[in-house]
């Protein structure tokens, strides 16, 4: 059987000038997790905010009392130079760091953005460096990304370098409210089939119009932005949200 459903609705919808309130209510509303997206300019042609507003939102919704946990911070990092914030994330009340295995290739060993090396990472190095700070580690691809690049890393027999969970983007990183790629869902089938009990998070234009598709293939982590945060009745597609997870499972 699947993961249990977790609706994390993704803060880059939320109202910026009351996000702290704006967080704390989407809790209230039967979320489970805030997906917190960071865009650095550089990796994706975006900018969001960094580390001080994460403390901020933090002060506004209580730390998961359970790994998992309702207010888990699902930090989606989609920054060049992953490594380097790790610390800075976990001080700032993240608990899963999730980062671009299309980053990890090709970014430095650097622990902090003081520091500077021409050290290279890898994906599993930068696993078990977020776990060495006590978080969970996520791991996302493009939607250009084969996915079988994930298969070594989720096989590796050391479990210190292994991700608890999966990010299949479902649009182009940078943006919100881009339209869903349903082409994206064999990626996520090919990752049920092969690792049943994983978390598979999907990420863009999912919504009631596109959640039955995401959750056929097998997708148990459902991140939505404008579908939650513009909604009338936040708590009404929330629940509609999970409850095409669960009957499926």
């Amino acid at each position: 059987m699947a993961p249990q459903a977790i609706i994390a609705p993704s803060i880059l919808s939320a109202d910026f000038g009351a996000l702290g309130k704006a967080c704390s209510d989407t809790i209230s509303h039967g979320a489970d997790w805030l997906h917190v997206d960071i865009m650095d300019g550089h990796f994706v042609p975006n900018i969001t905010f960094g580390a001080p507003v994460v403390t901020m939102i933090r002060s506004h919704v209580d730390r998961p009392k359970e790994v998992y946990g309702k207010g888990t911070f699902d930090c989606h990092m989609m920054i060049s130079e992953p490594k380097k914030w790790v610390k800075d994330f976990q001080k700032a009340g993240c608990d899963l760091y999730c980062f671009h295995y299309e980053a990890a290739i090709d970014s430095t060993a650097a622990e902090s953005p003081e520091t500077h090396t021409d050290r290279k990472t890898n994906p599993k190095e930068l696993i078990k460096f977020i776990h060495d700070q006590g978080m969970r580690a996520g791991i996302a691809i493009k939607p250009g990304t084969d996915v079988k690049v994930l298969y070594d890393i989720f096989d590796n027999g050391n479990k210190d370098e292994v991700p608890e969970m999966a990010l299949v983007m479902t649009v182009e990183p940078g943006f919100g409210g881009q339209k869903f790629m349903p082409d994206m869902m064999p990626k996520v089938e090919a990752l049920r089939k092969r690792y049943p009990e994983l978390n598979i998070e999907v990420d863009g234009g999912l919504s009631e119009k596109t959640i039955d598709v995401a959750a056929d293939a097998g997708a148990n982590v459902i991140v939505a932005g404008s579908a939650v945060f513009g909604a009338q009745d936040p708590a009404q597609v929330i629940a509609k949200l999970r409850e095409a997870v669960e009957k499926r499972r």
